[in-house]
C-alpha cells in the first residue's frame, strides 16, 4: 500500500520524531511505500544525518520526504493517509481524496496517553461532511489500544548491546565520553526545569561519581546556570563535586536509543523519548509536556497508575513522588534520596515493564493490520 503521513512540526522534536520512526518502520518492517510530508524540513534534518533541510523532495532510508508548503504542490492521494496529531490536511488534497473511486483510508494518529478513555475511543470512525470516513487511532499501553512504536528486533538489539561492555564503551567514546570507573551514567533530556538544581546538588554531594550526559536541548541553560557558566555547547566537559557533565551533540534516533541503553537512569521528555526510555529497560524520569489548565497532570498520573501496579508500595511511592517533584519544579533532592533506597526493585521493574509492553502488537504493525482489514 501507498501511505501519506502528514506532520506539522509544532515545537521541539516530538511530532516529527514519532512520524519519522513510524515512516521508517512501515518501509523497513512492512514493505510499505511511504511519503512523509513535513512543514519544517530544517527541524527534521537533525534527526536524520545526511538529510537536506532545503530539499523539496528527497529519499532517506526508503522514505520519500516532501516539503509540505502552504501552497500545496499537488499530489495524488495515497491508499492510507495519516493525519498526525490532528494536523489539518490541505484542502486540495482532501478534495482529491473525496473524488477517488476507492476512498483512501484516513486516520488521525493521536498523542500517546494512558488515560482510561483512550481504549473506548481507539479505532472509532468519524463521518466527514465531504463524505469521507476518518478513524481515530490511539497509541497506548494496553491491548485494546494501538500500542507503541517498536521496530522488529529492537529488544534483542538492546539486550545484545547492554551485554557487551566493549560496545557500550566504544559508543560512548564516539560521543566524546570516556567512561569513569564506577560512575553512574545518567542521560538528561528535558524541558527547562527549576527542579534540576536541587537534584544536581544532591548528585554532586553524593559519594558515588556521576556522569551526566546532556544532549544539546532546552534544559542546557539550566545546567549552565547550575555550573555558573553563561552557556554550554556540544563537547563541553565540566565537573562539580561528584558530577561530571558531558554536553553531547544532537544525535540520530538510533544513536539516541544507544545512549538510553548505556545509562542507568534516563531523564526524558515529551512522547518519543518517553517511549524509547521504556524500551531501554532502565528506570527513567518523565518530564511531560505542559498543557493549559494543567491537563498534563492527568496524563502523568494515568501513566503512573499503570506503571506502578507491580511495584511494592514503598518503591511505587518513591517513584511517584520523584516524578511529581520533577514535573512540579521542586523537591527533587528529597525525592532522589528516597528513590535511591528503592533502586534494585526499580531496575527489575523497568525490565519487566519493557517485557510486558514488548509482548503486545506494536503501533506500526497494528496500523498495517487495521488498514489491511478495512480497505
Amino acid at each position: 500500500m501507498k501511505w501519506d503521513i502528514f506532520c506539522n512540526v509544532v515545537d521541539n522534536f516530538g511530532d516529527i520524531g514519532v512520524t519519522w520512526r513510524l515512516a521508517r518502520q512501515l518501509v523497513a518492517d512492512h514493505g510499505q511505500s511511504v511519503r512523509l510530508w513535513v512543514d519544517e524540513p530544517a527541524v527534521f534534518a537533525p534527526l536524520c544525518p545526511g538529510a537536506d533541510p532545503m530539499a523539496e523532495s528527497q529519499w532517506q532510508q526508503g522514505v520519500e520526504i516532501r516539503h509540505w508548503r502552504k501552497e500545496w504542490p499537488g499530489a495524488e492521494p495515497a491508499d492510507v493517509v495519516i493525519e498526525a496529531f490532528a494536523c489539518q490536511l490541505p484542502a486540495p488534497y482532501l478534495a482529491e481524496m473525496a473524488a477517488r473511486e476507492l476512498r483512501p483510508h484516513w486516520l488521525n494518529l493521536e498523542y500517546l496517553s494512558a488515560e482510561e478513555w483512550v481504549a473506548g475511543c481507539h479505532g472509532l470512525p468519524s463521518f466527514q461532511s465531504n463524505g469521507l470516513l476518518k478513524y481515530f487511532y490511539f497509541p497506548g499501553f494496553t491491548p485494546d489500544t494501538g500500542g507503541l512504536l517498536r521496530e522488529a528486533g529492537l529488544i534483542e538489539r538492546r539486550c545484545a548491546f547492554q551485554a557487551d561492555p566493549a560496545a557500550r564503551r566504544e559508543f560512548l567514546q564516539s560521543l566524546g565520553v570516556p567512561l569513569q570507573e564506577g560512575a553512574q551514567l545518567i542521560s538528561l533530556f528535558a524541558y527547562e526545569n527549576p527542579a534540576l538544581s536541587g537534584w544536581l546538588d544532591q548528585l554532586a554531594s553524593g559519594q558515588r561519581p556521576v556522569q551526566l550526559l546532556v544532549p544539546v536541548g532546552r534544559v542546557l541553560g539550566d545546567v549552565a546556570s547550575w555550573l555558573g557558566e553563561n552557556s554550554l555547547v556540544a563537547g563541553a566537559h565540566l565537573r562539580r563535586g561528584s558530577v561530571s557533565i558531558h554536553v553531547l551533540p544532537f544525535v540520530s534516533q538510533d544513536d539516541y536509543d544507544r545512549l538510553l541503553w548505556s545509562c542507568e537512569l534516563n531523564a526524558v521528555r515529551g512522547e518519543d523519548s518517553f517511549v524509547r526510555a521504556q524500551w531501554a529497560g532502565r528506570p527513567f524520569l518523565w518530564h511531560i509536556y505542559q498543557q493549559e489548565a494543567d491537563a498534563h497532570w492527568e496524563k502523568l498520573e494515568a501513566f503512573l497508575d499503570l506503571y506502578l501496579q507491580e511495584l511494592s508500595p514503598s518503591a511505587g511511592l518513591a517513584l511517584a513522588e520523584a516524578w511529581r517533584a520533577w514535573n512540579g519544579g521542586e523537591g527533587m533532592a528529597e525525592a532522589w534520596a528516597a528513590l535511591a533506597v528503592q533502586w534494585p526493585e526499580l531496575q527489575r521493574h523497568a525490565e519487566q515493564w519493557c517485557t510486558v509492553q514488548a509482548g503486545q502488537t506494536d503501533l506500526a504493525t497494528g496500523l498495517v493490520q487495521f488498514c489491511t482489514n478495512s480497505l
